[in-house]
């Protein structure tokens, strides 16, 4: 399982190194998107519209735009210096708090957390507290160079890192239209309701739960291929280069006719009469 990052994590005087795994995965079928005429894929280039022309890398600079079209731009210098700064920081859990309290809403990727060399002993006896206390551990990590708040808990016999998003990247949900303010509903009509979820309850079972359309699109992918409705990407056409025959010809010619002597015209001297 690949490392994304390899660090540490303490609570109190107890430091654990770690490494993070990623958790989970994105199985989406990746489509590409061909030219229709000669099914080439399709290249993105980054293009300045002012210059009108592509754009190398080294040529890029970071910026913020604080109004329209008004930036302050960032060296890669005070970047580097903002993220090394803050990196140094050990990653400390902060509070511990009832997983209950926290809205899902929060909750953004999972990490399963790994002990690195010599972190065993500590990496046990943080799981074993979790489970007894029934707590959950609020933390501060930088993961690709932003930070990010997290919460360490327990998942089967690992401990899981959960990122969760600051207050501020939830949206106030005040500002979502047309919720209705009263309460208009029927009693006989909740009662129904009810009724409708009793019955539909069940224990989560999540491999019970499939991507139909996943499977339908790669079920239609792997009938195209067997009926062999595919496609083969053209490959750019370029002026064929002369043989070295063919080259070395010309230039044999070329220089033959160069050094080739001008034909010139003379007129024919008629005979003088002899004077007597």
């Amino acid at each position: 399982m690949h490392t994304i990052w390899k660090g540490s994590i303490s609570f109190g005087l107890v430091n654990i190194p770690i490494k993070l795994h990623a958790a989970t995965e994105n199985n989406d079928i990746k489509l590409r998107q061909l030219h229709k005429e000669c099914n080439s894929p399709i290249s993105y280039k980054k293009v300045c519209p002012v210059c009108d022309k592509e754009v190398k890398s080294e040529d890029i600079v970071k910026a913020y735009e604080y109004s329209k079209n008004k930036f302050v731009v960032l060296d890669n210098e005070e970047l580097e210096k903002l993220k090394k700064e803050n990196e140094e920081k050990a990653v400390e859990i902060i509070d511990f708090v009832k997983l209950e309290e926290i809205d899902p809403i929060y909750f953004e990727r999972s990490y399963f957390m790994a002990p690195d060399a010599n972190g065993g002993k500590a990496y046990a006896l943080l799981r074993k507290a979790l489970k007894e206390s029934g707590k959950i551990g609020v933390a501060k990590i930088i993961i690709r160079s932003k930070e990010q708040l997290a919460v360490v808990r327990v998942y089967k016999e690992a401990l899981l890192m959960e990122t969760i998003h600051f207050p501020d990247e939830v949206r106030n949900v005040g500002d979502v239209p047309n919720i209705p303010d009263e309460d208009t509903v029927v009693q006989k009509e909740l009662d129904t309701a009810l009724l409708l979820v009793d019955q539909l309850t069940t224990a989560f079972e999540p491999t019970k739960y499939t991507d139909e359309y996943r499977t339908a699109l790669m079920d239609l992918i792997e009938e195209k291929k067997s009926g062999k409705a595919t496609v083969t990407a053209s490959e750019k056409q370029t002026a064929a280069a002369p043989s070295n025959v063919t080259d070395l010809m010309a230039a044999l010619q070329a220089s033959l006719d160069k050094t080739k002597p001008k034909k010139t015209t003379t007129r024919k001297r008629t005979p003088s009469k002899k004077r007597a």
